[in-house]
């Protein structure tokens, strides 16, 4: 018999977290090791109905959804925030993408200790939450006692579909209408930047869109055909008012820049489907991608991206860093600055913390690089593409999955029941020594 495993996550989302739910439910189902069930939730704001938009590839998952609990799991797993860990199993594993900051709020560490194992996806986020401690003091500023890690995390990396994201044949385009308007723009060589456009001041939101825009109007004000940067965004949701609300900033930072002849800047937005996105990166006309995020738990975008063979330039701090090969791609430096007031939420970014600021010198150089040298960044990226798809697939995930559980999950009995056979009466003296033969049921090893 099989142990039960329960999974609480958002796994019928559009979002970073959805990804990682239907890939962590589909490596256990292949594993074939555990009665899995899921307990699916939502995501903040993120669009609803993944599974139904992807009927022939994810369907089956619908199967295994249940409503609500009626028997304590043998494991149990929740995959959100670690402030939301509650242990509900026998066995308790909390699956997060981490933290993008140097700390993270001790109700983090305090949802870390209530589970028996806790899977992250980056060394960075395990190191953040290694390294974090509070003092719990009295009202006299007596120490009660220190918030730290007691619980064992570990690392599970987020393995990319190396088999999709790839270079397709016109013939195989699935949204005509998307690579169409990109084909549109006049420019031939444009940056794609992907990433929610977050709260916070302008270089302050996490994902940093604000200053990549503001560094690029700047960088090719008044130059003759200069290239183009398309923004994969939203605000929270894929809203017609998220949009509004994005071509508003857009309109600020133009009006910022002491210059009538700006480069174009373009918006991508909605739900893009995992086909929809590798035909966004493998457009001709989008020759690299720029990231100057903040902190990163990991960095999926980047990871597909870079099984692409384009160059890619990105912020030399945190997640991305576990697959990013610095020798391979235009990592920007910078330094640590504190988190700002606008971008706080709180008991997630905390306003004691510290996260990644790139220069904007440096920004200015790497992309004056990747376009004056093209060719040779060409080279670099298709060794990064080649680690990217050796080191961080999907199978090699499944991989470190297994035997994670293996090492760490202990193996939880199950009750067999017995029906015993009546007994016969013994009526005679004769039969007093012949008991009767009981027919006991093959037991399953445990």
């Amino acid at each position: 018999m099989k142990n039960s495993f329960y999974i609480s996550c958002p796994i019928d989302t559009y979002s970073g977290y959805g990804s990682r739910s239907r890939d962590l439910v589909k490596a256990l189902v292949n594993l074939d090791k555990y009665d899995v069930k899921i307990l699916p939730q939502r995501w903040g704001n993120c669009a609803w109905g993944f599974i139904d938009d992807h009927e022939e590839e994810w369907g089956f998952l619908k199967s295994l959804f249940i409503e609500q609990l009626t028997t304590k799991p043998d494991i149990w797993c929740q995959v959100t925030v670690p402030n939301e860990f509650q242990p509900v199993g026998k066995y308790n594993i909390g699956l997060t993408a981490g933290i993008e900051t140097t700390h993270c709020a001790p109700q983090w560490i305090e949802g870390l200790n209530r589970m028996d194992l806790n899977l992250v996806s980056s060394e960075h986020s395990k190191k953040v939450f290694e390294t974090t401690a509070f003092d719990h003091k009295d009202q006299n500023g007596n120490l009660l006692k220190q918030i730290k890690l007691e619980k064992p995390v570990r690392v599970l990396l987020e393995g990319a579909l190396v088999d999709l994201y790839k270079p397709i044949k016109r013939n195989e385009i699935v949204s005509r209408e998307i690579f169409d308007d990109i084909n549109s723009i006049p420019e031939d060589f444009a940056f794609l930047s992907v990433g929610h456009w977050m709260q916070g001041d302008v270089g302050e939101d996490r994902k940093n869109m604000g200053m990549l825009v503001k560094i690029f109007y700047e960088k090719y004000k008044n130059k003759k055909n200069p290239p183009a940067l398309i923004l994969k965004t939203s605000i929270t949701n894929a809203s017609l008012l998220g949009k509004t609300e994005i071509l508003k900033r857009l309109d600020f930072l133009k009006k910022s820049v002491d210059s009538s002849k700006l480069p174009n800047v373009y918006i991508l937005h909605g739900d893009l489907s995992n086909k929809e996105m590798n035909e966004v990166y493998n457009h001709p006309k989008i020759k690299a991608m720029v990231s100057l995020t903040k902190g990163e738990g990991f960095g999926r975008p980047l990871l597909e991206f870079s099984l692409t063979n384009k160059p890619i330039i990105a912020s030399n701090w945190s997640g991305q860093l576990d697959f990013l090969q610095p020798e391979f791609c235009a990592l920007v430096e910078g330094s640590l600055k504190p988190i700002h007031k606008t971008a706080v939420i709180k008991d997630m970014l905390i306003p004691e913390s510290q996260w990644f600021s790139p220069e904007p010198t440096n920004v200015s150089s790497a992309l004056t690089s990747i376009t004056d040298n093209y060719k040779d960044w060409k080279v670099k990226a298709k060794r990064q593409g080649y680690y990217s798809r050796n080191n961080f697939s999907f199978s090699k995930m499944e991989e470190i999955l297994g035997n994670l559980l293996n090492e760490h999950v202990p193996s939880i009995a199950q009750q067999v029941s017995l029906s015993l056979p009546k007994l016969k009466k013994i009526g005679s003296n004769k039969d007093k020594n012949k008991l009767p033969k009981l027919n006991l049921p093959k037991l399953k090893k445990v």
